[in-house]
């Protein structure tokens, strides 16, 4: 007798981790600190972060740990008891309109935020957790990169050629996003790649800079990217080069890898 299986997907801990729904508000354990036009606007042990539908955390600070006076509130924008207050900045220098904002009534899973503001993350000259300046976004507790040393075979495809192939990858694993396969420069076909002026920041793992690979009279900008000076945390992927598996034919140990889907794949 013939039995029939019904093959079952299981999604990934990269899929899973994309599935953050709805208003998430925590207490952080970190001392964070705000910097605009040379003065502190806030510095508090008692910072909330707060997820919303899939973005990254944003810091809602005490407004008894923000200096108040350095901010003036805009007009209501709506007769509601749950209005977005929005604030600009008030310290008498530069001036920045939409700085910081704030709920007048917040309700339902917002509640814990009355009494609270949280600031525009590119109005504010820098951020501080500790006395670490962070970039791009709060940290996520709950994201994760780490990076290992690994001796699989690892080689690159564009177009049906060889464009990387190593035995000695770094491999990138990084909460929400597919292994990434960081490859030595002496591994890489370096004569294809041209230097654009591309750069990222990543609050996890630093600065990154960008090649264009040039390849049979095509042009794939911005296709492979390095971090030079990776933050501490991260010193393994140092000055090594990789590309986006969303984009080309990656092998491991001899075996095609299913591209797969991110953010990344246009």
């Amino acid at each position: 007798m013939s039995m029939e299986t019904t093959k079952v997907r299981v999604p990934t801990w990269a899929e899973r981790a994309r599935l953050k729904e709805g208003v998430h508000i925590e207490l952080s354990p970190r001392r964070v600190r705000a910097f605009f036009d040379n003065k502190v606007l806030a510095d508090s042990q008692r910072v909330l972060l707060v997820y919303e539908s899939k973005r990254p955390p944003v810091y809602w600070f005490p407004q008894a740990d923000v200096q108040m006076d350095l901010l003036t509130a805009h007009e209501p924008v709506a007769d509601t008891s749950s209005a977005t207050v929005r604030w600009r900045s008030n310290t008498g220098g530069r001036i920045a309109e939409n700085l910081a904002f704030s709920y007048s009534n917040p309700t339902g899973d917002l509640t814990p935020l009355k009494g609270h503001i949280a600031f525009y993350w590119a109005a504010v000259d820098a951020w501080y957790e500790e006395d670490e300046e962070v970039f791009v976004h709060p940290r996520d507790p709950y994201s994760r990169v780490d990076t290992v040393h690994s001796s699989r075979r690892v080689r690159v495809e564009v177009d049906g050629q060889v464009v990387a192939e190593t035995d000695r990858p770094v491999l990138l694993y990084e909460t929400g996003l597919p292994t990434r396969y960081y490859i030595p420069k002496l591994d890489v076909r370096m004569d294809l790649l041209q230097p654009t002026s591309t750069v990222t920041h990543c609050p996890y793992k630093g600065d990154a800079s960008y090649w264009t690979l040039r390849l049979g009279g095509k042009a794939y900008e911005d296709f492979v990217w390095s971090y030079p000076r990776p933050i501490p945390e991260i010193p393994k992927i140092e000055n090594l080069l990789c590309f986006y598996n969303e984009k080309v034919d990656l092998y491991v140990d001899g075996v095609l890898q299913e591209r797969p889907v991110s953010p990344f794949s246009k």
